[in-house]
C-alpha cells in the first residue's frame, strides 16, 4: 500500500505544476514572451531579444546556431523553473509551418497553451492550424495579444476575429490603455485596477516599473487625462454589455479563451498576465492510454497511478561537447527518482527494462542533473534507444497491468527529395547522421515499396526542414550533401492490400520507417484519380 505521506506529497507537487506550450504564427513574439517569463521568474537578469541586430544577447530558448542566425524557432525547447509558488514547464514551439509536425508532437505534452497574436495582424494562418490541434486534443487556450506598443487594430475587432475565425468565445481579462506609442498600461477588469507601466531599460531587457491605482480614483483620472479616460470608460462599458463572461469551467472545457493585452518587447502587461496564468492554467490531469493485455482504454491519473511517461521529442547534439542524443520525456503519473528502473514499451510491446541514471532538467542547451520529478515535468534522458512515442512505466507494474500512452500523431509529408553525401568518403558519418536525424522526426525516410534494396529518399512537411537537415549534417557530422527534389507534392497512408493497388503514372508506393505503405502523388488531382481507379483502397492523412 502506498505511504499516505508519499501520496500527499505527490498530490501537492502535481498541483503546483503548470506545463504549457506557446503557439503563434512566425514573428508574433512567442519566443520573446518566453524570455520574459524567465526574466520575471528571476532566472535571467536581463532578457535577450530574438532578433538582435547589434550583436547582443540572443533568445535563451533558441539554442541552435541556425535559429539564432535567422531569429526563428526551429526546434521545440523545454525549460523548467519556479514562478511564484508554481513549477513551470514551458514548451517553446516552432511557429514556422514547415516545422508544424514538431509542434504538433510537442502539444501532446502540454496541459494548456498560450496563443500569441500580433495586435496588427490578428489570427494568422499558422495560428489557426495550431489552435485546431489544441481544440482537437481538448487543450485549454489563453490568448495574449502582443505588440500593443506598435500601431495595431482595435482590441474589439481582434476579439471578434478570434471568435469568428477560431470558433471560441473570447473574454477580455484586461484592457489596453492607449495604443501604439501611447500604450501606457492595462486595466484589470476583475479588480478594477489601472496598472501603469514605465519602461526600465531599452529593449525590455529588465522588468518594467508598474504602478497600481483604483480605476475610480482621482489619481487614475489625473494619470490618464480626460480624452484617454473617456475612451477607456466607453470601451469598458461596451465590454460589460456585449462581452463574454469568463468562467473557469468554460475555459477548462475549451469553450472560452481568456484574452490579455500587452507588449512582450517593453514588458508592459507581462507580469499581470503571468500572475493570472498560474492561477488559471490547469495542473496535470488524467491522460489516455491503452492496456497492453487487451487493448482496453485507460485514463492514467497522475496521482493514483505508478510512474509513467512518454517520449515526445528526441534531439541530438544539443551539446557539441557530448555529441549525444537527448530524449524529452513528459511525466504523466507517479514520482520519478534518479536510478528508477522502468519498463520500456515500444509499439505495443515491452522491449526491455532499464535504469534511468542520467536525468536532466533543461534551459535551452544547459543541463542540470535532477534527482526527483513529478507529473507534468519534462525530463531529458540521455537517449539509449528510445523512439518518439515510446512509453516508460515503473518496473513494479506487472506485465498484465502494463499500459501504453496514446500514440503521437504523424502527418503526411508534402515535399520529397533524394539526398547523398557530396564526398563519397563521408558515407559513414552521413549514414550515422541520417539515422539519428530520422529518429528525431526531423525528416521521414521512405523506401520504394517494390524495391527495398534501392536507396531511400527523404520526405518532410515543409521545404525548410530539408535546409535544416543539410545544415545539421554539415555542422554536426561534417558532411556536405547534395539534394535532388522529387516531383511529388502530397501523400497519404494506404488503406488496403498494397499488392493489389495499381498506382497511376503520376503516383508511387513507398514504405515508411514503420513498414506502412505510403502513396505519393504529383498533384491532388492525381490522388483523386488514382483512388477512383482503386475503389477497394483508400488513404488516411494522419496515422
Amino acid at each position: 500500500m502506498t505511504d499516505p505521506a508519499v501520496q500527499a506529497e505527490l498530490a501537492r507537487e502535481t498541483s503546483r505544476r503548470r506545463t504549457f506550450a506557446i503557439i503563434a504564427h512566425p514573428d508574433a513574439g512567442k519566443t520573446t514572451l518566453t524570455e520574459k517569463l524567465l526574466l520575471y521568474s528571476g532566472l535571467l537578469r536581463t532578457a535577450g531579444m530574438v532578433k538582435n541586430r547589434k550583436g547582443g544577447k540572443m533568445a535563451t530558448s533558441d539554442w541552435m546556431q541556425m535559429e539564432q542566425e535567422r531569429g526563428i524557432s526551429i526546434t521545440s525547447s523545454a525549460m523548467q523553473f519556479e514562478y511564484k509558488g508554481c513549477t513551470i514547464n514551458v514548451l517553446d514551439t516552432p511557429g514556422h509551418q514547415d516545422f508544424s509536425e514538431d509542434t504538433y508532437r510537442t502539444l501532446t505534452a502540454a496541459d494548456c497553451a498560450i496563443m500569441v497574436l500580433d495586435a496588427a495582424k490578428g489570427v494568422e494562418t499558422q495560428t489557426r492550424k495550431l489552435f485546431a490541434v489544441c481544440k482537437l486534443r481538448g487543450i485549454p487556450v489563453l490568448t495574449f495579444v502582443n505588440k500593443c506598443d506598435l500601431p495595431g487594430r482595435e482590441p474589439l475587432e481582434l476579439m471578434t476575429e478570434v471568435e469568428e475565425v477560431l470558433g471560441i468565445h473570447a473574454s477580455a481579462m484586461n484592457w489596453p490603455v492607449g495604443s501604439g506609442k501611447d500604450f501606457v498600461g492595462v486595466v484589470e477588469r476583475a479588480s478594477r485596477e489601472l496598472v501603469l507601466f514605465t519602461s526600465a531599460a531599452s529593449g525590455g531587457s529588465q522588468r518594467a516599473e508598474q504602478r497600481r491605482l483604483p480605476l475610480a480614483s482621482p489619481e487614475a483620472a489625473a494619470a490618464l487625462g480626460d480624452q484617454l479616460a473617456a475612451r477607456l470608460r466607453e470601451d469598458l462599458e461596451m465590454l460589460e454589455v456585449a462581452g463574454n463572461p469568463f468562467s473557469a469551467e468554460a475555459f477548462a472545457a475549451g469553450q472560452v479563451t481568456p484574452v490579455f493585452f500587452g507588449s512582450a518587447r517593453t514588458n508592459f502587461g507581462i507580469e499581470p498576465f503571468y500572475d493570472t496564468f498560474v492561477h488559471l492554467a490547469p495542473p496535470p490531469g488524467a491522460r489516455p492510454a491503452k492496456r497492453l493485455s487487451d487493448g482496453g482504454d485507460l485514463h492514467v491519473d497522475p496521482v493514483e497511478r505508478p510512474f509513467s511517461a512518454y517520449v515526445f521529442k528526441i534531439q541530438a547534439n544539443m551539446d557539441p561537447r557530448h555529441r549525444d542524443a537527448l530524449a524529452f520525456v513528459r511525466i504523466c503519473s507517479g514520482r520519478f527518482e534518479r536510478d528508477l528502473v522502468v519498463k520500456h514499451l515500444h509499439r505495443g510491446a515491452v522491449v526491455r527494462e532499464l535504469r534511468l541514471s542520467r536525468p536532466h532538467t533543461l534551459v535551452a542547451r544547459d543541463r542540470t542533473t535532477l534527482d526527483v520529478a513529478w507529473p507534468g515535468d519534462v525530463v531529458g534522458l540521455i537517449n539509449a534507444g528510445f523512439a518518439i512515442g515510446d512509453t516508460l512505466v515503473s518496473s513494479a507494474v506487472s506485465q498484465q497491468d502494463c499500459f501504453e500512452h496514446a500514440a503521437l500523431p504523424a502527418f503526411p509529408p508534402e515535399v520529397f527529395a533524394r539526398i547523398a553525401p557530396a564526398d563519397l568518403t563521408k558515407r559513414k558519418p552521413f549514414d550515422k547522421g541520417m539515422l539519428q536525424l530520422a529518429s528525431e522526426g526531423a525528416v521521414q525516410v521512405l523506401r520504394k515499396y517494390d524495391d527495398r534494396t534501392a536507396d531511400p529518399f527523404i520526405a518532410a512537411v515543409g521545404r525548410l526542414q530539408f535546409e535544416v537537415l543539410q545544415y545539421r549534417l554539415r555542422d554536426e557530422y561534417g558532411v556536405e550533401t547534395q539534394l535532388s527534389p522529387l516531383p511529388f507534392q502530397c501523400s497519404g497512408w494506404l488503406v488496403g492490400d498494397p499488392a493489389t493497388f495499381k498506382p497511376t503514372p503520376g503516383a508511387a508506393v513507398a514504405e515508411d520507417a514503420r513498414g506502412r505503405p505510403v502513396v505519393l502523388f504529383t498533384t491532388t488531382w492525381d490522388r483523386q484519380y488514382c483512388f477512383k481507379n482503386n475503389p477497394e483502397h483508400s488513404y488516411v492523412e494522419y496515422a
